[in-house]
């Protein structure tokens, strides 16, 4: 599999994943980036992690329903890897190809902060399950939604929680701890987004970024 990053950047689509710790605000940035990006004339396709299909969709109900408490931390990488791994070769490789920006909720990031530092499975290991599920397809552009915990914790208030909404604060704790990581990692596709500001404060700040992001799709930005 050919990874995003290769090939002649007219011609290519363009992935960019979104990440964060729970109450980030994720999905509403998302939403109103797919809504600028189609005001300009850009053409994109919104996707999920864990989901996004429809087999990635029943591993989804399995891994957040309140039922699966029990679940360890080896089976729910695992899970997630199956369905990240459907996700890639169902969704987002013939997206890419076709030319198509690809705005994802969440990807291989997500794993190394949820069950490699929050399970404590360890970052190593989760990137070889990674690399595996994803054939080495990379964002072009990862926003890092940071959010401390406590604050996050207050956002759930307002909505529905699923099963690791509701795990303890030790793992959330660790979960943001391996977001810093990432976004000290020093790697070019992380752009750091402080979500404690309002929507569209992260929303302006998100879209000066992309508009400085030299590829053919966003030559209207």
């Amino acid at each position: 599999m050919t990874p995003s990053g290769s090939g002649d950047k007219a011609h290519r689509g363009l992935l960019i994943t979104f990440e964060g710790p729970e109450g980030s605000g994720k999905t509403t940035l998302i939403d109103a980036l797919s809504e600028e990006l189609a005001r300009r004339g850009c053409e994109s396709l919104q996707l999920r992690e864990p989901g996004g299909t429809s087999i990635g969709e029943r591993v989804r109900s399995v891994l957040l329903d309140h039922s699966s408490r029990g679940m360890c931390a080896e089976t729910e990488l695992l899970l997630m890897e199956a369905s990240r791994a459907q996700l890639v070769r169902e969704k987002i490789q013939p997206a890419l190809e076709a030319g198509l920006i690809v705005l994802c909720d969440r990807y291989a990031d997500a794993s190394t902060a949820y069950q490699g530092y929050g399970r404590g499975l360890g970052e190593k290991l989760v990137e070889r399950f990674n690399k595996f599920a994803t054939g080495g397809l990379q964002p072009d552009l990862t926003f890092l939604c940071l959010l401390p915990p406590a604050e996050g914790r207050d956002r759930l208030k307002q909505r529905k929680t699923d099963r690791l909404d509701r795990e303890d604060h030790e793992f959330h704790d660790r979960v943001y701890e391996g977001y810093q990581a990432l976004a000290s990692s020093g790697h070019p596709r992380f752009v750091v987004l402080d979500a404690s500001v309002t929507p569209d404060a992260v929303r302006d700040d998100a879209m000066s970024h992309l508009a400085r992001l030299e590829h053919g799709l966003l030559k209207f930005l």
